[in-house]
């Protein structure tokens, strides 16, 4: 392996690139740079270039045309060992560039800001920078590749202990980092571009013709959903919306794949409320839920739902955990996984963190204030298959005019309650029953392949307490059977989109029980 000689750096990102040129330049490393980069650097007193001088052409159009020359790129693409790259070389007195150094214009951080234009947006679209990330990459046998700041130390440490040199094991993992970062960030331009169209009516169809997508490794996860199966954890980008993605992690182990899936699944219930509002999820579906005039009153009321399954739950707070509420968690033989919120009030944070049994193996998660209004429409949705993969809107719909399908209307207070089990429905697992009373859930049938099983299951849930509740359902009752067994558990109301060829004897089975029945026409599947 040839020695580092020559370094062009160019970065956007000037995280710790004083001291890498430093570094170099005490290794004997002639340094090359542009611009802002070539200020910083020239500025902490380290011997550096510009490229315009190393090329003899200056740079032109506002910036746009500097690197885009071939002392540059014949420089980083020339195969070392190859007889007639270095005969071209010396004929057009071309330099090799060893190490190259950089990281792209900021586009997805440009998109991301309130009132960004068009222009603006394509100014921040990097052409030379993620040409020579590119060239530098394909070329790693002969050329190191460093895109990522946390990369400069071992750069410098192997080129310190071993003469001058970059390892090939180390070019070959640089140069798959390397281009992850340029499909990372085409997928950017791309989606955002896509996405213009869309907002512009310039066309007809919200999914391009193709779609990519590409994540940040942000960890290795212990493993999968079972102990066999390896997994990690991605990040897509920032949506501007507050998830269990990008929340900070204050406490507990680290956490693993089934924690992400519930929290995920737990904080989009939550993000359904603006009041005071505790989510209790288990295996990716809600268990418990309520709202209450305070946190801490929705939190008990949520537990109640079905204390069994509660413990070692995820839970999703709309306020801050204040101490009542660590209060209660700690008290008896609860314990859950891990709580998602706004924040912690001191008090509470100290409790969940110093009692026995909690403080090292729950997972605190602070996530800053939300409510429906923090949702990100142009979020998708994403499944894989085998050979390919499904996209969706997100379901953030709530029906708006019902339909009274009975004689006997809902009153206020079933009204309320049956709103309350619609946001809450929307987020179990299909065949989707929620029996609710007031505000809080008391029953829950998920995932069955009946939907008057799921009845059933949602009624022996709640028990005693199904007798006066309302009953929300994902979609609508095939058969009467459903609504039968549902209103002999004790439920008075009923909620469902409708549709079925059989709807005149569900409504039927409805009167002749006394019962109401609403119409939303609009269906919630969650497969």
């Amino acid at each position: 392996m040839q020695r580092i000689q020559r370094a062009l750096i160019s970065v956007s990102d000037k995280t710790g690139i004083t001291a890498l040129a430093q570094s170099l330049h005490e290794l004997g490393v002639e340094l090359l740079s542009t611009g802002g980069t070539h200020k910083a650097i020239a500025e902490a007193g380290v011997p550096v270039r510009e490229v315009s001088e190393h090329t003899g052409f200056p740079e032109m159009m506002n910036g746009r045309v500097k690197t885009l020359h071939p002392k540059v790129h014949g420089g980083i693409l020339a195969l070392r060992d190859e007889a007639s790259h270095v005969e071209a070389m010396e004929a057009h007195d071309i330099g090799g560039i060893d190490l190259v150094v950089v990281n792209l214009y900021p586009f997805e951080e440009t998109v991301a800001r309130e009132g960004v234009t068009r222009p603006e947006a394509v100014e921040q679209i990097d052409i030379g920078g993620p040409s020579m990330v590119r060239s530098a990459a394909k070329n790693h046998r002969h050329v190191a590749i460093l895109t990522d700041p946390a990369d400069y130390g071992r750069a410098v440490e192997e080129m310190q202990s071993q003469e001058g040199v970059i390892s090939e094991e180390f070019r070959r993992e640089l140069a798959a980092k390397a281009f992850a970062l340029t499909a990372r960030y085409d997928t950017a331009i791309s989606g955002w571009l896509h996405s213009q169209e869309v907002a512009e009516k310039r066309t007809e169809s919200r999914w391009p013709s193709s779609y990519a997508t590409a994540g940040l490794k942000q960890m290795e996860l212990r493993y999968g959903e079972n102990p066999h199966q390896t997994a990690a954890f991605y990040t897509t980008g920032d949506t501007g919306e507050p998830s269990a993605a990008n929340a900070e992690v204050l406490n507990g182990k680290a956490l693993s794949y089934n924690n992400f899936v519930d929290l995920d699944a737990a904080h989009n219930l939550a993000k359904e409320f603006s009041e005071p509002f505790v989510a209790v999820t288990k295996h990716n579906n809600p268990c418990g839920a309520a709202v209450a005039d305070t946190i801490a009153e929705a939190l008990e009321a949520a537990w109640a739902g079905d204390p069994l399954s509660a413990f070692g739950s995820v839970l999703a707070f709309t306020r801050p955990v204040d101490m009542a509420s660590a209060t209660f968690l700690v008290d008896g033989n609860r314990f859950v996984e891990a709580i998602i919120a706004p924040s912690f009030d001191e008090d509470a944070f100290e409790l969940l963190t110093t009692k026995p049994k909690w403080c090292k193996s729950v997972r605190l998660l602070a996530c800053g204030p939300y409510g429906p209004s923090s949702r990100s429409c142009e979020d998708v949705e994403f499944k894989k298959l085998a050979g390919g993969f499904l996209l969706q809107d997100r379901d953030l719909a709530i029906s708006g005019e019902w339909t009274v399908a009975t004689e006997k209307k809902p009153t206020p207070a079933e009204e309320e309650s049956l709103r309350f089990a619609e946001k809450v429905g929307k987020h179990v697992k299909s065949n989707s029953i929620v029996f609710c009373k007031g505000t809080r859930v008391m029953g829950v049938g998920a995932g069955q392949m009946s939907r008057v099983d799921s009845v059933h299951l949602a009624a022996r849930k709640a028990g005693d307490e199904a007798q006066g509740c309302v009953l929300a359902s994902d979609a609508f009752f095939p058969f009467p059977d459903g609504v039968e067994a549902a209103i002999e558990a004790g439920a008075t109301a009923i909620l469902q989109p409708g549709g079925s060829v059989r709807d005149d004897e569900v409504v039927a089975a409805c009167d002749r029980l006394g019962a109401t029945m609403v119409f939303t026409g609009q269906r919630h599947f969650r497969h």
